[in-house]
C-alpha cells in the first residue's frame, strides 16, 4: 500500500473515532451524567442576621435569632428564658456574662439528637444504607461534613445556581442524611438545588412546573440506579394548590413518583398521598430520645387545643419532631446551627429519612405499609391545657416501624 493510501486509511479512523467520541458525548448530554455539577460557596450571615446585640423580643418566628452576631459584649446573665428559645449558630460570639445553666456548645450537642431512639437503630446498623433519598431544596453546601460523604448527585435549576449555600439546604440534607444529625446517616442523596417560581420586577411568582421537572429528573435518574441502591423517597419541603402555575404539571409528576413506587414527602402530602402530619415541638434542654420531652410545635401552640380537640374524632395525624433541632449550617463546612423553633420543613426529611431505615429492613415495602405501620405504632402522650386533659397521638415510634418489619 502507498504511502498516500496509509494516510488515508489513518485520516479516515481518526475521523470514525471523532465521530464515535461526539456520539457518546451527545448521549451523555441527552442523559445528564450523575455528578457533582458545583460546590457552592458558605453563606455570610454577619451583615444579615447581626443586630449587634440580642433582641428584645422573639421575632415572628417565634425565637430570638442571633445567627452570626457578635454578642461579646452582652450582659445575659438574667436572659435564660429568652436565651432557651434562641437560634444561634458556630460563628455567634457569645459574652462571658450568661446564666450559669445555658451553655451553648452543650445544647449544640444535645439537639444534635435526631431523638426517639433513632441513634440505637444506627447501632444496630439500621442507617439506610443501600437507599436512595432525594432531596429538591435551596443551594446546597455540598461540602458540609455532615454529608458530603453521602451525595451521589447534586444539580441545580437556572436561579438555583447563581446562589451561595442557603441555610435551608443544609439544614434538610442534614436532618435527613447527615451523619451525626441524621435520621438515616448512611442514605445515598441525589440533590437537586430547584427553583419554586420566577421574579419579575422584584416580585416573586410561584411556578411549580420546575418542580415537577425536577421530579421527572429524578426519575429518569432513578432507571439508571442498580435495583438494590433504588431512590425510594423524596424530601420535597414545599406545597402547592391550584391557584398555583404549575399546579396540574406537579401532580402529574407526583403522579408519576407514586407509580414508580416513590414516596414524595412534601406540605402537600394529604392531598397527594392521602397521608397527613403535624410537627411536634420539645421543652428546653429535654431529651430527644425521651417521648416526655415533647409538646405541641411553636407555631401551632396557641392553637393546640382546638387542632387537638379535632383530630380526636378527625383524621389521624402523624407527629414528627420539628421545634429544638442542631442542623448543618451552610456558613461553614464544619457549622452547625441550632433552630428554637421550626416548620414542617424540619419534619418532611425527618419522615424520609426513617422511611428509607424502613426501606432498608424491608426493601419492598410500600409507601401505603410504611403509613399504616407508622400510625399502628405510633405513641401518645398526654397535653394538659386550661385544665383538661388532651391526648396527642400518633407520635412517629421508628425503633416500633423497625421491629414491625422485622417481625413480619
Amino acid at each position: 500500500m502507498s504511502n498516500k493510501g496509509r494516510f488515508f486509511l489513518v485520516l479516515m479512523f481518526i475521523v470514525l473515532m471523532a465521530a464515535i467520541v461526539m456520539a457518546c458525548s451527545d448521549k451523555a448530554t441527552d442523559t445528564k451524567v450523575i455528578n457533582i455539577v458545583r460546590h457552592p460557596e458558605p453563606s455570610d450571615f454577619t451583615e444579615i442576621f447581626n443586630l449587634g446585640k440580642f433582641p428584645e423580643e422573639m421575632d415572628e418566628n417565634f425565637d430570638y435569632d442571633v445567627r452570626s452576631t457578635d454578642l461579646s459584649s452582652e450582659d445575659l446573665t438574667n436572659r435564660l428564658d429568652d436565651l432557651l428559645y434562641t437560634t444561634y449558630d458556630s460563628k455567634t460570639k457569645w459574652p462571658e456574662k450568661l446564666p450559669e445553666e445555658f451553655n451553648p456548645t452543650e445544647l449544640m450537642e444535645l439537639y444534635k439528637n435526631p431523638g426517639f431512639n433513632i441513634r440505637e437503630l444506627h447501632k444496630q446498623g439500621i442507617t439506610g444504607k443501600g437507599v436512595g433519598i432525594a432531596i429538591v431544596d435551596q443551594t446546597l453546601l455540598v461540602d458540609h461534613v455532615e454529608y458530603k460523604d453521602r451525595i451521589k448527585m447534586y444539580e441545580e435549576n437556572e436561579n438555583a445556581g447563581k446562589n451561595p449555600a442557603f441555610m435551608h439546604g443544609a439544614a434538610v440534607a442534614s436532618i435527613a442524611a447527615g451523619k451525626t444529625v441524621g435520621v438515616a446517616p448512611e442514605a445515598d442523596v441525589y440533590y437537586i438545588a430547584g427553583d419554586l417560581g420566577t421574579v419579575n420586577n422584584g416580585e416573586f411568582k410561584f411556578d411549580f412546573s420546575f418542580c415537577a421537572k425536577n421530579i421527572d429528573r429524578i426519575l429518569e435518574v432513578n432507571e439508571s440506579l442498580p435495583e438494590e441502591n433504588k431512590i425510594r423517597v423524596i424530601s420535597l419541603t414545599t406545597g402547592w394548590n391550584s391557584s398555583h402555575k404549575g399546579y396540574k404539571e406537579i401532580t402529574e409528576a407526583v403522579k408519576r413518583a407514586k407509580e414508580a413506587g416513590i414516596l414524595v414527602v412534601s406540605s402537600s402530602l394529604d392531598d397527594t398521598y392521602g397521608y397527613r402530619f403535624q410537627g411536634l415541638g420539645k421543652y428546653p434542654m429535654s431529651d430527644a430520645d425521651n417521648l416526655e420531652s415533647y409538646r405541641p410545635g411553636s407555631w401551632w401552640r396557641d392553637d393546640a387545643e382546638m387542632f387537638l380537640k379535632h383530630s380526636m374524632t378527625g383524621p389521624t395525624y402523624l407527629y414528627v419532631p420539628m421545634d429544638l433541632r442542631c442542623t448543618a449550617s451552610p456558613t461553614g463546612v464544619n457549622d452547625y446551627a441550632v433552630y428554637s423553633s421550626g416548620g414542617w420543613s424540619w419534619s418532611i426529611p425527618y419522615i424520609a429519612g426513617v422511611y428509607a431505615l424502613a426501606c432498608q429492613v424491608k426493601p419492598d415495602i410500600t409507601y401505603d405499609e410504611f403509613w399504616n405501620i407508622a400510625l399502628e405504632t405510633g405513641n401518645s402522650i398526654d397535653i394538659k391545657i386550661n385544665g383538661y386533659n388532651y391526648k396527642m397521638k400518633k407520635i412517629i415510634n421508628p425503633v416500633g416501624i423497625i421491629d414491625s418489619l422485622k417481625n413480619k
